[in-house]
């Protein structure tokens, strides 16, 4: 039995073929390099009646994920979040097919769980015994959580500005934690001169390693079999690396590839704050590059990315699909957040409310038709950017009584 059908790596620019089963990193170009497999071999298990009986986590689609022992799974459960419809929000916006795709409920509380499940256990099989990145928070959370599941070693460089909790989940799973006063550009600008000093450490910046891209492309795949093998018309993602939507695209070319979907693909919406907006700016431009952001600054910390090292690919998948990309002021998604909590008692990080806010937006602007089915990526929970809620509330005294 194939446990994964992995065939060798590719760069993203210029098809070159790369060793999978070596420790890679980037192309020789510096480009992305991108998991290929034999997915007629992958489609002789990995069935849509063999999932039926499979686990309810992201490793049921192992045959298309790049750990070749099933022994060297590294696993805290991640997987199948829910697909939540967004009923009384979604009315409220003139969307009334509106879902959102809960990624707060992952381990770590993000969707970056799913990048540092399957690239540590990848890594880990290819013998490398220390992962090393910069990060907006999630992320380094999430791969230092799974370097401790594996025994692994994690060094961790974050901007100053990162929201607190991160730094607490990095620090209790036993990372080496540096906070920078910068951006997440000079965080990785450290990281990549610390690798070489460190035998045995890889670099796992994203995009610079082949297989966070591998996890993330999951939720492409459980979104798709949660709508009994139909895709939706539209996907909002916000997008800082873009990790998650070149996944999604990836995932759904699979699909096709395999026999479970048809031709049309969802629309992809790439998401940007304003403070930091460069893929929106390429795309408007009609670029397939994007310019490095200046001044870069949105409380949607996570999407704080001036210039996404696979920012062609996000473009690509954007325009292949017939999709967008839109930006949202940092007040109109605070707005979003506070009112998807009150409506549906879901409180998201303040990227999805992104999301929430350019959905609204493109539905007033006919970007989105009312009878459409759109699916929102709740990339993490709420709960780990209390700054964003204003909690001042009055006092009682004891003996007092409410007004």
């Amino acid at each position: 039995m194939t446990y994964s059908a992995l065939s060798h790596l590719e760069c993203s620019r210029a098809g070159t073929r790369y060793d999978a089963d070596a420790v890679q990193g980037v192309s020789d170009l510096g480009a992305p390099l991108l998991a290929r497999y034999d997915l007629e071999r992958a489609g002789r298990t990995l069935t849509r009646e063999a999932l039926a009986g499979r686990p309810a986590d992201l490793w049921r689609y192992h045959e298309v994920l790049p750990v070749r022992d099933p022994d060297r799974v590294v696993t805290l459960g991640e997987g199948m979040t829910p697909l939540l419809p967004l009923r009384r929000y979604g009315a409220a916006i003139g969307v009334p097919g509106l879902l959102m795709k809960d990624e707060g409920l992952i381990p770590t509380g993000s969707f970056k769980a799913r990048g540092a499940a399957v690239g540590v256990s990848r890594a880990a099989e290819l013998g490398v015994t220390g992962v090393a990145m910069p990060t907006n928070g999630n992320a380094g959370a999430a791969w230092a959580a799974y370097a401790a599941r594996a025994g692994m070693a994690a060094l961790i460089a974050m901007p100053v500005d990162a929201p607190p909790i991160t730094r607490a989940e990095c620090l209790a799973t036993g990372a080496e934690l540096y906070l920078v006063d910068g951006l997440i550009g000079d965080a990785g600008k450290l990281i990549h001169a610390a690798v070489p000093e460190r035998p045995g450490y890889q670099e796992v910046s994203t995009l610079r390693e082949p297989y966070r891209l591998e996890g993330k492309k999951t939720m492409g795949y459980e979104l798709v079999e949660q709508l009994g093998w139909a895709v939706p018309d539209v996907i909002l993602y916000p997008t800082g690396g873009g990790v998650g939507l070149i996944g999604i695209y990836k995932a759904l070319r699979e699909m096709q590839e395999l026999g479970w979907i048809g031709e049309r693909l969802p629309r992809l919406v790439a998401v940007q704050a304003q403070g930091c907006a460069p893929i929106v700016a390429a795309f408007e431009a009609g670029e397939s590059v994007s310019v490095p952001w200046p001044h870069a600054a949105t409380v949607a910390f996570g999407i704080t990315v001036p210039k996404a090292l696979g920012d062609f690919l996000v473009l690509e998948a954007v325009r292949a699909t017939g999709g967008t990309a839109v930006a949202v002021s940092d007040d109109a998604l605070l707005a979003e957040q506070r009112r998807l909590a009150a409506h549906e008692g879901t409180f998201v990080c303040p990227e999805t409310a992104a999301c929430a806010a350019a959905a609204r937006q493109l539905r007033a602007g006919g970007g989105i038709a009312a009878g459409e089915r759109v699916v929102l990526l709740n990339t993490g929970a709420g709960l780990k950017y209390p700054e964003t809620v204003d909690v001042r509330v009055p006092t009682l005294a004891v003996d007092g009584r409410i007004p």
